[in-house]
Formats: C-alpha cells, structure tokens, sequence
C-alpha cells in the first residue's frame, strides 16, 4: 500500500513525465514488446535494454535491431554502454540522428555506470566505471557533445561497500549537465542481493 502521494511532474529534456513511473532498463527483458505492454499499462517512460557502444562502433547489425523504437514505446530513451569515450560519443551521435539504428530519435541517452555482470563490469564497462571517475566523466561530456539530446546515467551505490562513491559520481554528472541521474541503491559486488540502501539514494537526492 502507497502510503505517500506520487510526485508531481517532472521533465527529462523536453520530455514531460507526468507521475514518473519508468520502465528501468533489464537486459534480455526491456525488449521493444516488453517496453510496449509497459507504456499500454502505464509507464510513464521507457528504456532500451542496453547497447553495446562498440558493437555499433562495428556496425554490427543485431546491436542495431536492438536499439529500435516503435511510436507505442516513446517517449523511450536508449541506453548505452561502454568505456572509450570517442566510442560513447559516435555511439550517441549514431543513435540521435535522423537516419538512426533506432528508426526513430529517442528521448535521451542513458549511460549505463551500472551493470554489475562480470563480463561487462570487469572490463571497465557498466559498473566498472564508478571505480574511475575522471573517466566516468569524460564520458558523460563526450556523450554530451556529440548527442543533440538530453543525457542520462544509471549508477550504483558504488563498487563494494568499502568504496560507495555514488554521491561523487552523481556530483561530476550534474555538473556536466546530465539531464536525470537514476541510482540503484546496491553496490556492484552486491549483484541483486537485498538490502537497498536507500540512505544512498537520498544523499545523491541531496
């Protein structure tokens, strides 16, 4: 039982969210059906399972299957992830122009800064950025220039519980202009494991 009211309104860019009730990006779930039903039943915004920035890089032709959007989904944003920031950045050019992947110019590009798979964190990728934030914000300004579209990050609390660096993170975010900063209150050594920690998330609110 909700025992508090929905926050009012809020935009992302030019894209207005009226209760903010989003759709978090999964991969091997968040697929165009799935964020489809979720915008029919109520999902204020959705977000493409993530795309592999190098893939695209390659041209590889699945990673851009990956990232279309249909009109039912929108306003859908488009989540990227990788560690290179001339990468990042062709990969937000790439998926914000007119001719892009997507069929249609999505509604923001999401970095991922948390993944917490090893073949994805352990190579610097997802949340293996938080452990390097002069890099994490190299990106988000590449990112940021190369994409005519709002930018958004996805972290962690932070890589283990020795190191919750998510304030610091959301912090170089902001002041590189980041238009949303979503933090998943667990820490990347916690995979999915409970507890939240939800002091975490309120001090990024802060």
């Amino acid at each position: 039982m909700i025992d508090q009211p929905i926050k009012k309104s809020f935009s992302i860019g030019e894209t207005v969210l009226s209760h903010g009730l989003m759709l978090a990006p999964m991969a091997g779930v968040t697929d165009a059906p799935c964020r489809a039903i979720c915008r029919e039943h109520g999902a204020d915004y959705t977000v493409t399972e993530m795309i592999s920035a190098k893939a695209l890089w390659y041209h590889d032709k699945k990673t851009a299957v990956l990232a279309r959007i249909s009109a039912e989904e929108m306003p859908c944003a488009v989540q990227i992830f990788g560690s290179e920031p001339e990468i990042m950045a062709y990969a937000a050019r790439v998926l914000s122009e007119a001719d892009t992947p997507c069929t249609r110019i999505p509604a923001a590009i999401d970095i991922n800064m948390g993944c917490p798979m090893p073949k994805i964190a352990n190579n610097g990728d997802g949340c293996g950025l938080m452990k390097t934030p002069e890099l994490a914000g190299q990106i988000i300004e590449a990112v940021r220039g190369a994409a005519d579209l709002p930018v958004t990050v996805k972290i962690r609390a932070g890589w283990d519980q020795s190191s919750k660096n998510c304030v610091e993170i959301a912090k170089i975010a902001a002041s590189l202009g980041a238009a949303c900063i979503v933090v998943h209150g667990r820490t990347r050594s916690q995979l999915y494991a409970p507890p939240v920690d939800l002091d975490c998330i309120k001090a990024v609110r802060q």
